[in-house]
C-alpha cells in the first residue's frame, strides 16, 4: 500500500508528539530515582499501598464493567431496536459526558446527606463515564455489516446467539477502546473521589503533594499508577484482532433490521428515563435550587463571565495543540501499522492515567528548567491538556483515516502531486470530520479538567473549574452553582457534536 507521506516524516513527527506526552513520566522517573531504591522499596511494600491498589483497581473494574453493560446496552437499544424516540434517548444518554464528575459528586453530596464512600463513587463515575463506551459502540453498530447477522440467523441461531457470536465480535474493538478510556479515566479521576471521600491513589497522591509531608510517597504511588496503566494497555492490546476489518459484504450501506421490543418496550423506556434522571436530573435539580442565590451575589455575573472566557481560551488552545500533535500519530497508526507504530500509540496513553497533580508538577519543573518563557502562561496549561488528552485525539484521527479511501490518495500521487500536497488537498479534507470530533472531545475534556488547571493557571487567572472547586471547598454551594451550570451548558455543545458525529441523529430508512 502506498504511504500517505514519507514514513520517516510521519515517524519523526509522531515520535515528537509522544515525547511531549512522556514529559511527566521523565519527571516522575528523575524525581523518584533521587529518593534512592531503599526509600522507594520502603514506601512501596506497605499495607497502605496494597489497600490503595485494591481500592483503585476495584473502583476501576466495577465502574468499567458497569459502563460497558450500560453503554453497549443503550447503544444497541438506540441503533438496533424499534425504541420510540430513539434519537431523543441517544442525546439524553450522551449528555452526561458534559457533566464533570466533580459537579455530579457536588450535586449528590449537597442533595443526599452523608453521600460518600466506594459505592457512591461507583454510581457517580458510572453515570458520568458510560458515554465513553456508548458513542464508539453506537458508531460501530451503525457501521457493522447486517449481512453477517442475517447469515447467522439463517443458519438457525437465535437472536441472542447472533448477538453474542456475531454482533459483539463486530463491535469488540470499539467496546475495548471505550472500556480502556473509562478505566484510565477512573484511575486518574481526582474531583469525584475527593468530594466523595473514596480513598484511591489519586486522592492519596494529591493529599501527599498538597500537604508536602510525603513527596516521595506520592511519587511512588504515581509510579504504581503508571504500572497499572501498562497492565491495562497490555490487556486491551491483547483483545485486539491484529489487522481485523469488519467490512460490509455489499457496496452500499444499508441499515440493519430493527428488533421489535414488544412488551419489553415500556420497561426499557423506564430504565433509560431512570438512568437519565440520575445522571442529569440530580445535577440539574441541585444546581437549579442554588443558581438564583449564586447569580444574585454582587459582582457574580462579571466573575462568571471572566472565568468562562478563560476556560474557553485555554480549552481551545489545548484542543488546537493536541490535534496538531495527534495528526501525525493518528495517520501513522492508520496508514503504517506495525510494532513500532503500536508502541508509539501505547506510549501516548501512559500519561493519560496519571493524576493531573503529577502532570501539573512535572510541567512546572519543565517550565522553570527547560522552557522558562512558557512558565506562568496559559500555553503551559494548554501543553498539559495536550499531554493528558493526546490519546483521545489520536483515536479520532486514526479512526477517520482508517475509513478514508486510500485509493484517492494513490490517484493524486499518480497525477504527480507530492506527499504534502496530497496531505493538504486530499487526506485532510477526507479526515476532517474525525479531526473535528477529536477537537470537540479534547475541548470538552479540557473544560472539565481540574487538578492540572489548579496548578498551572497563570496567577490571577481563574477558570470555571477552578472557581467551582474553590467555592465547593469551603461549602459555598450557592456561589459554586453559576460556574457549574455554565460549565455544563458550554460542555453540552461539543457533546452534541460528538453525538452527531456518531451518526445517532441521522434519519434512516428501515431495512
Amino acid at each position: 500500500m502506498r504511504r500517505l507521506a514519507p514514513r520517516p516524516a510521519l515517524l519523526a513527527a509522531s515520535t515528537a508528539a509522544v515525547a511531549v506526552a512522556l514529559i511527566p513520566l521523565a519527571y516522575l522517573a528523575v524525581r523518584t530515582a533521587e529518593a534512592g531504591w531503599d526509600r522507594i522499596a520502603a514506601e512501596l511494600w506497605t499495607e497502605r499501598v496494597g489497600l490503595l491498589a485494591l481500592r483503585s483497581i476495584g473502583l476501576a473494574a466495577v465502574v468499567t464493567t458497569a459502563c460497558v453493560l450500560l453503554g453497549v446496552g443503550t447503544a444497541f437499544l438506540v441503533t438496533r431496536t424499534d425504541l420510540p424516540g430513539r434519537r431523543v434517548f441517544a442525546v439524553l444518554a450522551a449528555l452526561p459526558l458534559a457533566v464533570p464528575t466533580y459537579i455530579a459528586a457536588f450535586a449528590w453530596v449537597s442533595t443526599v446527606p452523608r453521600w460518600e464512600g466506594f459505592w457512591p463513587a461507583v454510581l457517580v463515575l458510572t453515570l458520568c463515564s458510560y458515554p465513553y463506551v456508548l458513542l464508539p459502540v453506537a458508531a460501530a453498530l451503525r457501521g457493522a455489516d447486517p449481512a453477517q447477522e442475517e447469515v447467522s440467523r439463517s443458519l438457525g441461531r437465535s437472536g441472542w446467539q447472533t448477538f453474542t457470536a456475531v454482533t459483539l465480535r463486530q463491535i469488540r474493538p470499539a467496546t475495548a477502546a471505550g472500556a480502556l478510556l473509562v478505566a484510565l479515566y477512573v484511575l486518574s479521576d481526582f474531583g469525584a473521589v475527593s468530594i466523595l471521600r473514596a480513598d484511591t491513589f489519586t486522592r492519596a497522591i494529591f493529599v501527599a503533594f498538597d500537604m508536602g509531608f510525603d513527596r516521595t510517597g506520592a511519587l511512588v504511588l504515581s509510579c504504581v499508577l503508571v504500572a497499572l496503566t501498562v497492565l491495562l494497555l497490555t490487556g486491551e492490546t491483547a483483545t485486539r484482532r491484529r489487522g481485523a476489518r469488519y467490512s460490509r459484504l455489499g457496496g452500499a450501506r444499508r441499515p440493519a433490521s430493527r428488533l421489535p421490543l414488544g412488551p419489553a418496550r415500556w420497561p426499557v423506556i423506564a430504565v433509560l428515563v431512570g438512568v437519565a434522571g440520575l445522571a442529569l436530573g440530580v445535577p440539574a435539580v441541585s444546581l437549579g435550587r442554588r443558581l438564583a442565590a449564586g447569580v444574585s451575589r454582587p459582582g457574580a455575573l462579571a466573575e462568571v463571565l471572566a472565568a468562562a472566557g478563560n476556560s474557553l481560551t485555554v480549552s481551545l488552545a489545548g484542543a488546537a495543540l493536541t490535534m496538531l500533535l495527534a495528526l501525525p500519530l493518528g495517520l501513522l497508526t492508520a496508514r503504517a501499522p506495525g510494532p513500532l507504530t503500536s508502541l508509539l500509540d501505547r506510549l501516548a496513553y501512559l500519561a493519560h492515567a496519571l493524576p493531573g497533580v503529577v502532570i501539573g508538577l512535572s510541567l512546572i519543573f519543565f517550565g522553570i528548567n527547560v522552557a522558562y518563557p512558557l512558565y506562568q502562561t496559559w500555553w503551559l496549561l494548554a501543553l498539559a491538556y495536550a499531554t493528558l488528552f493526546l490519546p483521545l485525539a489520536v483515536g479520532a484521527v486514526a479512526g477517520a483515516a482508517a475509513q478514508s479511501p486510500v485509493g484517492l490518495e494513490e490517484v493524486a500521487r499518480s497525477l504527480g502531486r507530492g506527499p504534502w500536497t496530497v496531505l493538504r488537498t486530499v487526506t485532510l479534507p477526507l479526515i476532517l470530520p474525525g479531526i473535528g470530533a477529536g477537537a470537540a472531545l479534547v475541548f470538552l475534556t479540557g473544560m472539565k479538567e481540574l487538578p492540572a488547571t489548579l496548578l498551572l493557571r497563570p496567577t490571577g487567572m481563574d477558570t470555571l473549574a477552578t472557581e467551582l472547586w474553590t467555592s465547593t471547598a469551603v461549602g459555598a454551594y450557592a456561589a459554586a452553582a453559576p460556574y457549574a451550570a455554565l460549565l455544563v451548558a458550554i460542555s453540552a455543545l461539543p457533546t452534541w457534536l460528538l453525538v452527531a458525529r456518531s451518526g445517532l441523529l441521522d434519519k434512516e430508512e428501515r431495512a
